[in-house]
């Protein structure tokens, strides 16, 4: 027997829900369990493992649309990428687990969905379903939805995935192709979206979409408040310049309890063979110089997230990295956890 297992039959003897008590019950079982077993089994279950809130975020990427290593990249940055594969480097996605109402939820369709839905259903005691509850999608560009022609017949054969989308992003998905065809075989059920509107999931979780300024070729773009019964955070992956943005992020940060936000680039210097003008990404420079008379307190709550694959800010081991922690600020990883 192991971990699995005790899930497996914890999700059995309970019914629809379990109170924390039973949660945090069963996982010290599965702490205790691989205590006794210590040795005997292939692979030991790290502490951090066994524990979960009832209610979390998981980080499942952090990086910009096209992935990292890049296609046709000759940079350092990419070029020991393309034969010794980092796992962690997937692009940008949260999981959201609800072990109260045994659900989870992902967070953008990515084109490394497959990885990320795997790495969901390993991550708290839900169900065995590699099928998310739902969908929540941000925009019209390709690493934040395309991942959804894995629910296609090709793939998946998925039956009514609920995708969450605002109005402009759901007619994209309605009318163009291939996309039309996961709703017409009902790969997916569309549910809409309004904007600054909470969806409540249940009575523990709700989602509010942000419409935020961004290219918008065919679809709106939001960020996402995800509230949960005790944390409430911020997801916003993409934005164009914190000024063209008419919301203060300084009053919205002061809200959440973690605000994962847009940090393609660390500057400037690191795009040499394209006008800056077209990406008007907030650098992480510009954004830690916004956020500098921020509160100890405040400034821990930003997380920097969706990094191109130029950004020394994916190396731990960088200056830019050191930098930003220095500074007072965190850096998403994947694997990491947020309790909501």
């Amino acid at each position: 027997m192991n971990r699995l297992n005790l899930i497996q039959i914890a999700n059995q003897l309970t019914a629809k829900r379990m109170t924390r008590i039973q949660i945090y019950s069963v996982n010290l079982i599965c702490l205790l369990f691989s205590l006794i077993t210590w040795g005997q089994e292939t692979r030991t279950i790290p502490f951090n493992d066994l524990i979960d809130p009832s209610v979390f975020l998981i980080v499942l990427g952090t990086v910009q649309d096209a992935g990292s290593p890049h296609i046709a990249c000759k940079k350092e940055c990419c070029a020991l990428l393309f034969e010794n594969h980092d796992d962690s480097r997937k692009v940008v996605s949260l999981g959201l687990v609800d072990q109260i109402n045994f659900s989870k939820y992902i967070f953008e369709a990515t084109p490394d969905l497959p990885t990320q839905l795997k790495k969901l259903k390993n991550r708290g005691m839900v169900d065995n379903n590699e099928t998310p509850d739902g969908i929540f999608l941000t925009h019209a560009h390709i690493g934040h939805y395309t991942g959804l022609m894995y629910l296609g017949k090709e793939a998946m054969n998925a039956e009514q995935v609920a995708v969450f989308a605002m109005p402009k992003m759901k007619g994209y998905l309605e009318t163009n192709g291939p996309w039309d065809q996961l709703v017409t075989n009902k790969n997916i059920s569309l549910k809409s979206l309004e904007n600054q509107v909470k969806f409540k999931l249940n009575q523990d979780v709700s989602v509010t979409p942000l419409l935020v300024p961004h290219r918008d070729e065919y679809s709106e773009t939001v960020g996402y408040i995800i509230e949960g019964p005790n944390k409430k955070a911020l997801f916003l992956p993409d934005i164009d310049k914190w000024e063209k943005w008419e919301t203060d992020i300084i009053e919205i940060v002061k809200t959440v309890d973690y605000a994962f936000l847009d940090a393609t680039f660390y500057d400037g210097e690191e795009i040499n063979n394209r006008a800056i003008s077209e990406i008007p990404h907030p650098f992480v420079i510009e954004s830690m110089e916004k956020f500098r008379w921020l509160s100890p307190e405040e400034k821990s709550k930003i997380i920097f997230i969706h990094f191109n694959h130029t950004n020394p800010v994916l190396r731990a081991e960088s200056e830019a990295s050191k930098t930003v922690i220095k500074k007072g600020f965190r850096i998403a990883r994947t694997g990491d956890i947020y309790e909501l």
